[in-house]
């Protein structure tokens, strides 16, 4: 398929994106190995979730996608380097922006179709140097910005299935396993990578990525150890076992009640 994604997208992804710039020019692919960060071993997630200075939207967010659950569940640290696949309007980014400090830094990744309906999110919360250590990256997911062996974490929040979504004919988002090659690419060794997303029913065909905005969680793990990564370990922190994944991620019934999986891998060293 031709990777144009500047096209018009459905209403379809105007609700992905309100549930979930430039690219930066002096980003170069390169071979150069960095060792993982030393980052600081106690972090207050709680802390961070409840600081008075987060917006009113975002903590509206909080009761459905357990940010400090989340936090810990990616093992995200002081210091560290956190590439954000899909990063949408910011919700995590910031979260993000936060816990690895000032001596840190964050890449906001989302393919251009998504700015038709998250700019202006990313601009506001991008204003005025507010998360001076975020810089935001547009390209597909097979395609990342970022130098070979460059981030401790790489985080992918209810995206995955998007490597099957088609917002309009002949146009793809990146091609399935060479996204998850890329991400590998990335990763230093010893780097962890988290996947959460929308569960679809077990045995369900990658087409319901499409039709529903749902992924088989055991077609993520295949598609990551063909990568390369070793599963570490898995969440149940956003299960609903009344979610029968038969309904779109997004309509009123289920929208932000789904029953989502979490999963970690490791990069070996």
């Amino acid at each position: 398929m031709q990777k144009n994604v500047s096209l018009i997208f459905s209403a379809t992804l105007l609700l992905l994106v309100t549930a979930c710039g430039k690219p930066d020019a002096s980003s170069e692919s390169g071979k150069t190995e960095a060792p993982m960060s030393a980052p600081s071993e106690s972090v207050d997630y709680d802390a961070i979730v409840k600081s008075a200075d987060r917006s009113d939207e975002d903590k509206e967010r909080d009761a459905s996608r357990k940010p400090a659950e989340a936090l810990a569940f990616f093992q995200i640290k002081s210091g560290q380097t956190v590439f954000e696949v899909e990063a949408g309007g910011g919700y995590f980014t910031e979260l993000y922006s936060r816990t690895v400090g000032p001596q840190g830094a964050v890449v906001m990744q989302n393919f251009q179709g998504f700015l038709e309906f998250a700019n202006d999110e990313i601009t506001a919360r991008l204003a005025d140097n507010r998360l001076a250590n975020v810089r935001q990256s547009i390209s597909l997911h097979d395609d990342l910005d970022a130098e070979d062996n460059s981030v401790d974490v790489v985080t992918w929040v209810q995206g995955p299935h998007e490597l099957y979504y088609v917002p309009e004919e002949g146009v793809d988002l990146g091609d399935p396993a060479g996204s998850f090659a890329e991400i590998f690419r990335i990763l230093k060794p010893g780097g962890v990578f988290s996947v959460i997303d929308h569960a679809a029913a077990d045995g369900a065909p990658t087409s319901v990525g499409n039709d529903l905005h749902r992924v088989d969680k055991a077609h993520v793990i295949d598609l990551a150890k063909g990568a390369g990564f070793v599963l570490e370990a898995e969440s149940d922190f956003l299960a609903n076992p009344d979610d029968d994944h038969t309904a779109l991620a997004f309509a009123s019934t289920i929208r932000g009640k789904t029953d989502q999986f979490a999963l970690r891998f490791k990069k070996p060293e």
